[in-house]
């Protein structure tokens, strides 16, 4: 597969990358993450070996996008939690304890 990482054009494949990351041991995990066998490794970390550039000329999307498109496995930010539910108001919560439904229930 063709994909640009970087403004450079590069002829990937998922053999080739599962070669270029065999024996190669995952770094700490501190953004997204691409699975690759069964590792999981930091995507800036896969992009550098893969394409053999440093890390700061390309960024996590170009990486996430080239390996889904090869069809790898790629996780989202751990630090990025989902927003927590809107908490009930008090007459919401005594509508419910009293068998009404709220808001949130709907």
């Amino acid at each position: 597969m063709r994909c640009v990482i970087a403004r450079y054009p590069f002829d990937l494949t998922k053999g080739g990358v599962l070669d270029s990351m065999k024996g190669v041991t995952p770094e700490p995990i501190k953004g997204e993450s691409v699975t690759i066998g069964r590792r999981r490794y930091p995507v800036k970390q896969v992009g550098e070996i893969v394409t053999r550039q440093d890390r700061r000329d390309f960024s996590s999307g170009e990486v996430t996008r080239a390996m889904t498109r090869l069809g790898f496995t790629c996780h989202a930010d751990p630090e990025i939690a989902p927003a927590p539910a809107p908490a009930a108001t008090p007459v919401e919560t005594a509508s419910a304890l009293l068998g009404g439904t709220t808001p949130l229930d709907v």
